[in-house]
């Protein structure tokens, strides 16, 4: 086991815990809201995307007073490469808030852009799309059911100033052999806040 897993592992331990049916149940009724309302799946992988957002956002703060109170704080996460950044999310913050395993790979040449692999997604737990030869199926084989954590990985990432591009490329669901989330690094953000929040 590697120190970013057991890292990973002893925040685990620390944080509160939601019953992990109830969990995936309350997710998938999300999931069916948005298709009842938007009915376009691609909306639907939107308004995913935008609700991860916000949650990525904060579980940044909640990740870094974590891992400072556990006396893992700085020289634990300490990113000074996208590598370093993909490690943190996938061994630590996956197992963290998800109580799941990632693994990291994929790297892009000029390491740039990788892939966050997932055998046991959470979310998917009961999960079933219809076929495409089912009344609807090929509309809902649109939907990327797990889209909520590219936003969170997405908003995550902002917040320590890194822009990325998420989306799954390979998904369980649809037959494939793991989950597969790209990143891909668009821009490193100026450091510090915003004109909009500086002091007057």
């Amino acid at each position: 086991m590697t120190s970013k897993t057991q890292a990973g592992a002893a925040l685990w331990a620390k944080i509160p815990k939601a019953n992990a049916e109830l969990f995936a149940l309350t997710y998938g009724s999300l999931v069916t809201e948005l298709v009842r309302d938007y009915e376009d799946p691609i909306e639907v992988n939107a308004q995913l995307d935008r609700i991860g957002h916000s949650i990525g956002v904060r579980c940044v703060d909640e990740f870094l007073s974590k891992a400072d109170v556990s006396g893992l704080g700085e020289r634990m996460f300490s990113c000074s490469t996208l590598r370093d950044t993909a490690e943190v999310v996938a061994k630590v913050g996956f197992k963290m808030f998800l109580g799941v395993s990632a693994e990291v790979g994929g790297f892009s040449q000029d390491q740039r852009s990788f892939s966050v692999y997932l055998q046991d997604n959470p979310l998917a737990t009961f999960v079933e799309l219809p076929s495409e030869s089912a009344q609807g199926g090929d509309d809902l084989r649109r939907l990327k059911y797990s889209q909520i954590l590219c936003g969170v990985i997405r908003g995550a990432l902002e917040q320590v100033n890194l822009k990325v591009e998420c989306n799954i490329v390979r998904d369980m669901l649809k037959g494939d052999e793991v989950n597969e989330i790209r990143v891909d690094l668009k821009e490193v953000l100026a450091d510090g806040a915003g004109d909009d929040y500086k002091e007057e």
